[in-house]
């Protein structure tokens, strides 16, 4: 009994030092295993964070570039709109010209008397400038053709060469034949640079004598532009044409210093109007609209007011008639502030620092005060070179 025991208590002993170097050995190789995939398993998610590390980065680079192709591409669709927007809006325009002038012809044919005839075949051109001017202003109208105005070859090749057409425009006397029709047609006959309008001339008939003009001048001229200027007013025709060219493919533009005055109801005033009520209470102000000095219309608004002229209201003053013709139209109204620079130093600063003004006047006279005597002076300080319009480019 006593020899078993020792026996078994012998081979338990070794049992439990084979179990334990069997233990060792098993887990050295079975937890080596582990550690290794672990490794691998890091290893593989450190290669999938560098991966989303570079594609983030690819992506970020790549973003800005389709960012500003999407850009492009919306510029393009909106200058395409706008594109049709403007041939459609001419197509219309001239649709309604062409039944107009119809139906004038057919008034004329049947006997009655239409305000004028329309001429069929009218020249192209880029711009067509009226400079508004009155029986008494002969020394005005002179001293425009010495300074800003070109005279006889110039003024026919500026026509031909760049569509720019520039002509003073008055209308008539009450007097049929008239001492003063005799002196515009004398001064006609040796500047050939008037644009004659059916139109009594009279100061308080401004509003009247604009809308034949632009009826008149579309008659005579398919015109991108249609410009308005006073005769006391300097003018570089060069920055005016640029500027215009600008605005080219835009539909319906209305370009100008823009303004909004008092609406003055004292009757003891300059500029008083009489239908002061309609603007609301007293003290109210006008709509916006372009400073009378200068301003361009688009060839679709000339069309418009020579097609709708018979129905469109006069208000005392022109620049304010004019404005509110386009109430209620699809206008874009434009704010060209280099159209009302001041005269020297004001011009003449700017032009020295490189922004040379399309008009210059004083605004204490509504034009330049004494131009007869100051225009020469303004266009050798503020003018842009005589040969400065040929080289603009449209």
């Amino acid at each position: 009994m006593k020899a078993r025991q020792r026996y078994s208590t012998r081979w338990i002993c070794i049992l439990c030092v084979v179990s334990f170097c069997m233990g060792m050995l098993f887990t050295d190789k079975f937890w080596g295993s582990p550690d290794s995939n672990n490794n691998l398993i890091i290893s593989r998610r450190r290669e999938e964070k560098e991966l989303q590390i570079v594609s983030g980065d690819c992506e970020t680079k790549r973003k800005p570039t389709k960012d500003r192709d999407i850009m492009g591409e919306v510029t393009k669709t909106h200058e395409a709109i706008q594109s049709l927007d403007k041939s459609i809006s001419t197509l219309q325009m001239e649709l309604a010209a062409k039944r107009s002038s119809q139906e004038m012809q057919s008034n004329s044919n049947n006997g009655g008397s239409p305000l004028m005839a329309v001429n069929e075949r009218r020249k192209k051109a880029f711009v067509v400038i009226g400079i508004n001017t009155a029986f008494s202003s002969r020394k005005r109208r002179d001293s425009v053709r010495q300074s800003w105005m070109p005279q006889g070859e110039s003024l026919q090749q500026l026509e031909d060469q760049k569509g720019i057409v520039v002509r003073f425009m008055i209308g008539h006397s009450a007097t049929s034949n008239s001492i003063l029709d005799k002196a515009i047609d004398a001064e006609e006959s040796q500047h050939h640079d008037f644009l004659r309008l059916d139109h009594v001339e009279g100061y308080h008939e401004l509003s009247a004598k604009t809308k034949i003009f632009f009826s008149t001048a579309v008659s005579i001229w398919d015109a991108d532009f249609y410009v308005k200027v006073d005769d006391d007013v300097h003018v570089n025709l060069g920055m005016l044409a640029s500027t215009l060219a600008r605005h080219r493919s835009k539909p319906r533009t209305y370009i100008g210093c823009m303004k909004s005055g008092p609406v003055l109801a004292d009757k003891n005033v300059k500029y008083h109007e009489p239908e002061s009520w309609k603007f609301g209470e007293e003290g109210n102000k006008y709509f916006r609209h372009a400073t009378g000095q200068i301003y361009a219309i688009s060839k679709d608004l000339a069309t418009y007011i020579s097609i709708n002229q018979h129905i469109l209201h006069k208000y005392a003053n022109e620049d304010v008639s004019l404005g509110s013709w386009f109430i209620g139209l699809e206008v874009e109204h434009i704010d060209e502030r280099n159209m009302c620079c001041g005269t020297p130093p004001d011009c003449e600063w700017k032009a020295q620092a490189g922004n040379v003004c399309i008009a210059s006047f004083d605004w204490s006279c509504s034009g330049i005060c004494k131009s007869v005597e100051r225009l020469k002076e303004v266009h050798s300080r503020c003018g842009e070179g005589d040969g400065a319009v040929f080289s603009a480019l449209l």
